[in-house]
């Protein structure tokens, strides 16, 4: 009687699983088909929708403006990275994520009071070797004239084949003649490593700037360069600034560091087949030499592949401000017209499982604004050597450091081109400087500097003048201005006097300034960069670290307060935090 009663139960059980099976398939297939039913509605309604406005609505209508609109608006409500590409805009698509190659000569220009000026002359290219310099102000391009053009007029008339030639006619600063040039163009190719050298005796430098195709390549080749130096003992990479790019040149990168078969990346989405583990697949350049990379609140996407692998791999440390905080993954697909969809299809997750994505574009509010994912949902991970690091919120640097701002004085005297004028007057003044790493200005140069303001306008404002007149407004509202009329003057005047030696205020971080833009008129690019390393908090930190091997390698295993690593909550957390705040309301 038992095992009737047993093999019952038993046919009931597989009769349930059975039913559980089939109830589950038809819900499924009926989810689907409720679905797709949905999609093709939509569609249909869309379709008609376009028709019907573009037939019956009282004004013509561009239909592809039209669209364009109505696309840029049902894809912005997705994320910023999910977008449509016209064909008018591929060419602009390559250059910006694939590949920085086009063929002209090598400049770039800027707009001011109607004209057309040189603004940059990148160095090998035919500008520069035709002497184009900076300043220099077009006057015409193959006989169209450049008053009032815009920047992009311009651009295009200088574009063209390689191996073409374009007539320029310049108007310089100190010559009365115009100046003509027939400038052949060439291939412009920009490096993803636009600079590597040694910084000091025993440290070398790599900067790379984006991850387009070759990247990993470049930074290959000067890592077996610089390796060739036997005095290099240490090497500090810099993604300070770098945006991103492509994903694979992010992991070829971190398999320049570590060994074969090591995980770099994970990525996973809605569609299985195309969720990836990435790993390392060739055999490394160097998994021994001390790494510091350096990254700021600009280091996005790529950057934050190579610099969370690095980290979670206990390969080197991590020094700057928070990184961007971008865990997407991006596709780019081909659709009718030769346009062109890149949309997001997946997270990216770093070794050791987290992701690094700042803002939840899922749950938006309810006014369609998206907020950072908060403190109670990040998650605690682990790094080989158990280090304690946090998703949802960039990458937190093993050492953090304090972002540089400029003074709103430095900023006026930048944005009015006025360091740009003096850096020009400079040049043509001085037929040579100083190694840019050794240039620095005298005290009389600077003397001459504040002279050439004479007369010049910069008004700026500064935070606690802004304070001052925020109060003043409130007093007015409470009707407690005239009690307090008497403290507002004295502040008002007070301010005033400070302002009024404000040159000499800031004559240090003005200096830095000038001497890295004069130093970009003899020496190009990597003069600007070299220039700037005497004042470079990141690079003079991680030189300092690299000279403490205990140090580093007690960062490596999480000795004392480096066990932990930008928990939500903490003092350098907050710190970090109060300090984006800050830059956002600057911006603002």
């Amino acid at each position: 009687m038992l095992g009737k009663v047993k093999a019952w139960i038993g046919r009931r059980k597989k009769l349930i699983i059975v039913t559980a099976i089939a109830g589950g398939s038809f819900l499924s297939y009926s989810f689907v088909e409720d679905y797709y039913f949905e999609v093709g509605k939509n569609l249909d309604i869309y379709t008609t929708l376009f028709r019907d406005v573009n037939i019956y609505y009282v004004d013509s209508i561009q239909p592809g403006e039209l669209m364009k609109k109505g696309i840029d608006a049902m894809l912005g409500t997705l994320d910023p990275y999910t977008v449509y590409i016209p064909e008018s805009e591929i060419e602009d698509y390559k250059m910006t994520h694939i590949s920085a190659e086009y063929g002209g000569i090598g400049a770039l220009v800027h707009q001011r009071n109607g004209e057309i000026e040189i603004s940059e002359v990148y160095e090998g290219f035919p500008a520069q070797k035709s002497d184009v310099r900076i300043g220099d102000k077009i006057m015409s391009v193959n006989g169209n004239t450049a008053v009032n053009r815009t920047v992009d007029n311009i651009t295009e008339y200088m574009k063209g084949q390689k191996g073409t030639s374009v007539k320029i006619v310049f108007k310089r600063e100190g010559v009365a003649e115009p100046i003509e040039k027939t400038i052949v163009r060439d291939e412009i190719k920009f490096k993803n490593v636009p600079y590597f050298g040694m910084v000091g005796e025993n440290t070398g430098y790599i900067k790379l700037s984006q991850f387009l195709e070759n990247s990993s390549t470049e930074v290959r080749e000067a890592l077996v360069t610089l390796k060739q130096n036997p005095k290099m003992t240490n090497l500090i990479f810099d993604l300070r600034g770098n945006g991103g790019g492509l994903l694979r040149e992010a992991v070829e990168i971190v398999n320049l560091f570590v060994d074969k078969n090591q995980k770099i990346v994970s990525q996973k989405g809605k569609v299985k087949e195309m969720n990836i583990d990435y790993f390392a697949s060739k055999t490394a350049v160097d998994t021994e030499i001390p790494l510091i990379v350096l990254v700021d609140r600009g280091s996005a996407s790529a950057s934050e592949i190579v610099t969370g692998s690095i980290q979670e791999l206990d390969r080197g440390v991590i020094i700057g401000q928070r990184s961007f905080g971008k865990g997407l993954v991006q596709q780019t697909y081909n659709l009718s017209y030769n346009t062109l969809l890149k949309v997001t299809i997946a997270k990216y997750y770093t070794p050791s499982g987290r992701c690094i994505q700042a803002l939840d574009y899922t749950h938006r509010n309810n006014d369609g604004s998206v907020s950072k994912v908060s403190d109670s949902l990040i998650t605690e991970f682990k790094t080989k050597n158990g280090r304690s690091v946090f998703d949802g919120s960039g990458i937190f640097p093993d050492i953090y450091t304090d972002p540089d701002y400029y003074s709103p004085l430095a900023i006026s005297l930048f944005s009015n081109f006025l360091i740009f004028d003096f850096a020009n007057k400079y040049s043509r003044e001085h037929t040579s400087i100083s190694p840019a790493k050794d240039f620095k200005l005298t005290s009389q140069e600077y003397q001459d500097f504040m002279k050439f303001l004479t007369g010049k306008k910069y008004d700026y404002t500064e935070k606690t003048e802004r304070s001052i007149a925020e109060l003043k407004k409130t007093a007015q509202k409470d009707n407690h201005f005239e009690a307090l009329q008497s403290e507002f003057i004295a502040l008002e005047n007070k301010m005033k006097e400070y302002k009024s030696k404000d040159l000499l205020n800031h004559e240090d971080e003005i200096k830095q300034i000038l001497e890295s833009e004069i130093s970009a008129r003899y020496y190009f690019q990597k003069g600007r960069l070299e220039s700037n390393f005497k004042n470079d908090q990141e690079v003079n930190k991680a030189v300092e670290v690299f000279k403490d091997a205990a140090l580093y390698s007690a960062i490596l295993r999480g000795d004392g307060i480096y066990k932990v690593i930008g928990k939500p909550g903490s003092e350098v957390q907050a710190k970090a935090n109060s300090e984006r705040e800050l830059d956002e309301d600057e911006k603002n």
